[in-house]
């Protein structure tokens, strides 16, 4: 009978483990159970390895202390099948002394470490402390991979909800999303940017790149921004595009540059459709101008008041010079109807254009040839009442798709004005000038400029000069002209501004959108 001296076991367990004991010789089996069980560990026990088999399958050991030379099925066998069962199983193997093969083959075969007889407190203890520091490190894995997994599901939940409120957000936005990657390839093309282009996000998405879908100068600009630098944003600003079926759409273009630990990883535009609030300016245009109608028929009334006085004295001279065959009288009062009978053509023309709901007839010209034929129809009048007519024409400026009959019309009327003004004014001294500038702006926008140094506004007139049938000229004016102005330049979506200094003059200022071919 082989002994055990357990004098010095001082190892107390923070943790019950599970032995079992499988050995042939009851007495070895007697004082080893003893040892182990007061050194704190949970102790079963069998005589042969068939027996142990069946324990094991029952009690589910935590480690298994086998004799390697036993009847019936010997300790390798025993080891093998245990294995199969279950591999995280520790099994220490008691050998013989000198029996060396079968140790190593017992670690071949993932023996947690083998022992020799006689069996020896300080081996048995360093044998169990391995055993055991196995299975703490293998339950701290399993604890750290289930507390890894757990935060790797919480993260991949928080992700996915994450994704799926921005997959939400972009769907539901009223704005027209499309992001791209960093060679402008399309990879996001939401439900409004569909609607707007009129094209399917399945004819767009890793299909088309940016330049494919909007204008090209909007797409040379986030191209340019992308190559030069990141966090770039485009503050919103009114285009148009062209959809899928070549019709116009106003719309609010911005767009960003996205980027990653400072490298640009791609892009974002987002289109904002105008139709709808261009219909309801226009309706609130309409409506205003309903509302006016009774302003409007005051207005012209004293305008035709006006214009009838003038017929009936040129009427008078003609009638007075027939009488008494003075053809001074006769030719006076002839080119006093003459006059009158341009003022009232203007009225009409005015009027016509005031009240009818106008489409701008977008063709090809050449704005500075317009300006030039301007020009020369009012040189006549500006050197009756000595007033020099300056021209400042942009060179850059070639043939444009815009509204000719729009810029025509508002700068006859502007100059018309600036001529007026210096004409009105009391300060006989001056050098009368009036200056008509046009330049290329933001590469689609046609800046015209008509300035004087004429009598100018004071901020009060200023704040009235685009209300309806309002004049700076008195009885000679009906103010319909700044009205027919700012009408014709908001059909044809551009602006019109206006700054001007009592005794300095003034300076009216037109944007007009124009296109390179037919919108």
């Amino acid at each position: 009978m082989q002994t055990v001296n357990y004098a010095s076991f001082w190892y107390k367990q923070d943790q019950m483990y599970k032995i079992l004991l499988v050995e042939d010789e009851e007495s070895i089996v007697r004082v080893l159970a003893r040892t182990l069980k007061y050194d704190g560990y949970d102790v079963v026990t069998a005589g042969d390895g068939q027996e142990g088999l069946e324990v094991f399958e029952r009690e589910q050991p935590d480690i298994v202390l086998t004799d390697i030379k036993m009847p019936v099925m010997d300790g390798l066998e025993l080891l093998k099948k245990i294995k199969e069962r279950n591999p995280e199983t520790e099994v220490i193997i008691i050998t013989g002394h000198g029996d060396m093969d079968s140790s190593i083959e017992a670690l071949q075969h993932d023996a947690s470490d083998f022992i020799n007889k006689p069996v020896v407190d300080e081996a048995l203890s360093i044998a169990l402390k391995r055993a055991e520091g196995k299975i703490e490190i293998r339950n701290k894995l399993k604890e750290y991979t289930t507390n890894l997994e757990e935060k790797i599901s919480e993260a991949t939940r928080e992700i996915r909800r994450k994704s799926s409120f921005q997959s939400k957000l972009i769907k539901s936005s009223n704005d027209g999303i499309v992001a791209t990657d960093e060679r402008l390839r399309i990879v996001t093309f939401n439900p409004e940017a569909e609607r707007i282009f009129k094209m399917p996000r399945e004819e767009v998405v890793s299909k088309l790149r940016l330049d494919e879908l909007i204008p090209q100068e909007l797409a040379s600009a986030v191209e340019e921004a992308m190559s030069r630098e990141s966090g770039w944003e485009l503050p919103w600003k009114e285009t148009a595009i062209l959809d899928k079926g070549g019709h116009r759409v106003p719309v609010r273009f911005s767009g960003s540059i996205l980027s990653e630990d400072d490298r640009i990883v791609g892009s974002v535009v987002f289109f904002q459709d105008l139709r709808e609030i261009k219909k309801l300016e226009q309706d609130l245009i309409r409506s205003e101008r309903l509302a006016a109608i009774g302003q409007t028929v005051a207005g012209v009334a004293h305008g035709v008041k006006n214009i009838l006085h003038g017929f009936k004295g040129g009427s008078y001279l003609v009638e007075t010079g027939l009488e008494k065959h003075d053809f001074q009288k006769l030719n006076q009062g002839w080119q006093m109807v003459k006059r009158n009978i341009d003022r009232t053509s203007e009225l009409v023309m005015d009027l016509l254009s005031y009240s009818k709901e106008r489409v701008p007839d977008y063709q090809k010209c050449a704005p500075n040839e317009i300006a030039r034929e301007v020009c020369e129809l009012f040189t006549p009048t500006a050197r009756e009442n000595g007033i020099t007519i300056k021209q400042d024409l942009d060179p850059c400026l070639g043939e444009v798709v815009l509204d000719p009959q729009t810029l025509h019309r508002s700068l006859s009327n502007l100059l018309s004005n600036a001529l007026d003004a210096c004409i009105l004014d009391e300060d006989t001294d001056k050098d009368f000038q009036v200056l008509v500038r046009t330049r290329v702006e933001e590469e689609t926008w046609l800046r015209l400029e008509v300035s004087d140094n004429g009598s100018g506004m004071s901020q009060e007139v200023r704040d009235t000069l685009f209300d309806s049938f309002f004049s700076t000229k008195g009885a000679k004016g009906t103010g319909l002209g700044l009205l027919v102005t700012r009408k014709l330049v908001e059909e044809h979506q551009g602006r019109i501004e206006v700054d001007s200094k009592p005794g300095e003059g003034s300076k009216f200022t037109v944007w007009l959108p124009f296109y390179l071919r037919s919108p």
